[in-house]
């Protein structure tokens, strides 16, 4: 049973504690670094070669398998030996029976701003532990007041004991046959850690750390005005982490852990490189929002975007109740927090209602043309400077994530050695990433296992195998889980794969049924119609900006034939063999216009024998700003795209002219999935896709929403460059 009672800090202030009856002895004192460096120096060498012979040994990755040898290279998906000191560690006694928590802490910053923190801190029977301990820190967007009572509610249930056979019943709830499967693919998550690793739970401070929440400027119950992401806020997340190692319970290392938007935070926090950072496990987060979601080829993600900027914005409002509740309610402070709100009220909604309302771009506000322009500080800011990440980085994300564009870039960019970052992708989206298992036979380690491992490792010194975790585990849409060296995996060449107006069979539902082969097909030019519609609104990708809440009905996130009522298909026959998708899709298509723009989306598809058509991948694009960045894009051998960057740039704007036909390479999201003997591979051409993407009105308007052309010519034919294991069958 928890028992809640009350205790005074040193400085005589109210505090909760929380206990239950694991007893155990203080942490033994770090082991020596210098005899860890030399045994990690052994291990680096050896490994080198071991990963080479294993990569060029590689075939598809079909069922969860190990990279690397048993002599020095990376752990199964499962942890290998490893997993059992990891649940240990967790599982195990605690060295701390409880949590003092010192609420409403003011920091201030180097300008005279005030953030507000949460600090918890362990305790053994009802009192703060003395001594200096690694911090774990979470910056938070959306205020600490919930995040605090959603980690006592947690706590709590542990304490009774219910939480785990709670979590085990949620976890097993399964009604097959029934249409809604997503539910209980988000219901089948709830033993996987998923919750402990994002909520900052409070048994990490009975294990030994001290915990740390922080309002970010502008939010919550800090001063300020809500940056969103900017140069100030990425200051005072260094600043912050400089405080902390200078108080008189740090040791001096410090993680930073988060889900969302507190995710996104723990990367940013790399930025300034402070000193005292020393390990990053990130949830969810993203290192390039704009084309995640503010703006990815042009069109804004309005089904996510507004309702969070509304709702940070709500919750920035309310007061600092904490503060009255535990005696520090200080009247100044809370005045000039209480000015701050009036003097922006609405952080950046401005900015989306006037680019919403703006006919032609003199009607647009120099904010909003902010958003627009590469080079605005605005804009810099939603882009985290990957080279700058020096700490030791565990990245979770999801390919159908609001924020799934990015994590594989971000993980190839970051300049460390596979043992020092590690991602893991699922196939689901952001409420719940698709780790339904975690923790069960064969399957990897729960996430708050892992990422107990992650911090013990980096900010304690314990030498427990971290490290040797598989650098990538991946769920494969339409395999299982798997691991893999690299990204895109280097088995999977680039192709072509052309479309065509031959005839599938397999789409009668789609506006036209054409087919996809291996070699050109298409005989005589022809121009193939699709006009927006709203039937994306039972789409997976209007699931992905729903965070995952529509894919509760298979028929919107487990099949797109619904949709492709509004679409254009290109079906190839089926595979003979399991053939394995790796890495980022260029869709290069030849189009025209009735007007002076155009918005084009397309996906990949999975086509099952039973007709359903699984989504993969997507893209979209503005046919107007089209220009290409060729300094940050990738192409294949031959020359091709595999991954377009646009400049997105209003300045760099090309309209198109009507009846001209003119190119479009649009960047699909990466991948890595498996067709299985007898399914197909499809591409969908759209029009629309409200409200995953809708371009700013001046867009809209120049394109007049009329119907769009795809022009099939065998002089300028339409293909799909895409990394496959085998050729599609012609």
């Amino acid at each position: 049973m928890s028992r809640w009672g009350k205790s005074m800090s040193p400085r005589n202030e109210s505090v909760l504690l929380i206990g239950s009856n694991n007893l155990a002895q203080e942490p033994n004192e770090r082991w020596n670094t210098r005899m860890r460096a030399r045994k990690r120096t052994k291990r680096f060498a050896a490994r080198g070669m071991v990963v080479a012979s294993v990569v060029l040994a590689s075939a598809p990755f079909l069922a969860p398998v190990a990279f690397g040898a048993p002599n020095g290279g990376f752990t199964a998906i499962d942890g290998g030996d490893h997993a059992a000191q990891w649940n240990s560690a967790l599982n195990g006694p605690q060295p701390y029976n409880g949590v003092a928590p010192d609420l409403a802490v003011p920091i201030t910053m180097s300008d005279g701003t005030v953030l507000k923190a949460d600090i918890i801190h362990p305790a053994r029977d009802g009192q703060r532990a003395d001594g200096r301990r690694p911090v774990i820190l979470q910056m938070q967007g959306y205020g600490k007041l919930p995040i605090l009572i959603g980690q006592a509610l947690l706590s709590s249930a542990d304490g009774l004991g219910i939480k785990k056979p709670l979590e085990d019943w949620i976890s097993s709830i399964n009604l097959p046959g029934v249409g809604i499967d997503g539910l209980f693919d988000l219901t089948r998550q709830a033993d996987s850690g998923a919750i402990e690793a994002a909520a900052q739970d409070w048994t990490l401070a009975e294990a030994g750390y001290t915990l740390v929440q922080v309002d970010l400027r502008g939010t919550g119950t800090s001063e300020g005005d809500w940056q969103v992401f900017g140069d100030r806020e990425k200051q005072d997340i260094a600043e912050v982490i400089d405080w902390i190692t200078r108080q008189g319970w740090s040791d001096g290392n410090v993680g930073t852990m988060g889900v969302s938007f507190t995710a996104i935070s723990a990367l940013e926090a790399t930025d300034r490189m402070p000193p005292g950072l020393k390990a990053v496990f990130a949830y969810e987060g993203s290192a390039d929002i704009f084309n995640d979601i503010a703006g990815p080829g042009g069109a804004v993600g309005v089904g996510f975007l507004v309702p969070w900027l509304l709702g940070v914005n709500a919750l920035k409002m309310i007061p600092d109740i904490t503060a009255l509740a535990v005696g520090k309610f200080d009247p100044a402070q809370q005045l000039q927090w209480l000015k701050d709100r009036i003097a922006d009220p609405l952080t950046l909604v401005d900015i989306v209602a006037n680019a919403y309302t703006a006919l032609t771009p003199d009607q647009l506000t120099p904010r909003t043309r902010g958003l627009m322009d590469p080079n605005s500080p605005f804009r810099q800011g939603l882009k985290a400077k990957v080279g700058n990440i020096r700490v030791p980085t565990f990245m979770v994300g999801a390919w159908f994530d609001i924020f799934g564009t990015s994590p594989t870039d971000t993980f190839n960019s970051i300049p460390l050695p596979a043992e020092q970052k590690k991602l893991i992708m699922g196939d689901g989206y952001h409420l719940g990433s698709g780790v339904a298992g975690f923790g069960h036979p064969g399957m990897p380690p729960r996430l708050d296992v892992l990422q107990r491992a992650w911090f013990d490792h980096w900010l304690r010194g314990i030498d427990n195998g971290i490290e040797d975790y598989a650098p990538i585990v991946v769920k494969q849409q339409g395999g299982g889980w798997t691991d893999a060296s690299e990204f895109p995996r280097t088995e999977a060449t680039y192709r072509r794969v052309y479309l065509n107006d031959t005839p599938s069979g397999t789409a009668a539902g789609s506006v036209y049924d054409g087919g996809l082969s291996q070699n050109p097909r298409q005989s005589q030019p022809r121009d193939l119609t699709v006009a927006p519609g709203l039937l994306s609104i039972c789409g997976r990708d209007v699931a992905r900006i729903a965070a995952g809440a529509t894919a509760i009905l298979d028929a919107c996130g487990k099949d797109s034939r619904i949709w492709e009522h509004n679409g254009l298909s290109f079906t190839s026959s089926p595979v003979t063999e399991a053939t394995t998708v790796s890495g980022p899709i260029n869709v290069h298509l030849n189009v025209v216009h009735d007007a002076a723009d155009g918005y084009w989306v397309a996906t990949v598809n999975d086509v099952a024998p039973d007709g359903s058509s699984n989504e993969i991948a997507t893209g979209q694009l503005v046919a107007s700003l089209r220009q290409i960045d060729d300094s940050a894009s990738t192409t294949s051998a031959n020359g091709d795209y595999t991954d377009p960057r646009y400049f997105l740039d209003l300045n760099r704007r090309q309209p198109t002219i009507p009846g001209m036909p003119v190119t479009l390479d649009i960047a699909a999201t990466p991948i890595d999935a498996v067709l299985q003997p007898g399914h197909r591979l499809r591409v969908d051409v759209y029009a629309s896709n409200f409200p995953k993407g809708l371009p700013p009105l001046i867009f809209v308007a120049d394109s007049g929403l009329r119907p769009e052309h795809l022009r099939l010519d065998p002089d300028a034919p339409s293909w799909i460059n895409i990394a496959l294991t085998a050729p599609i069958p012609d």
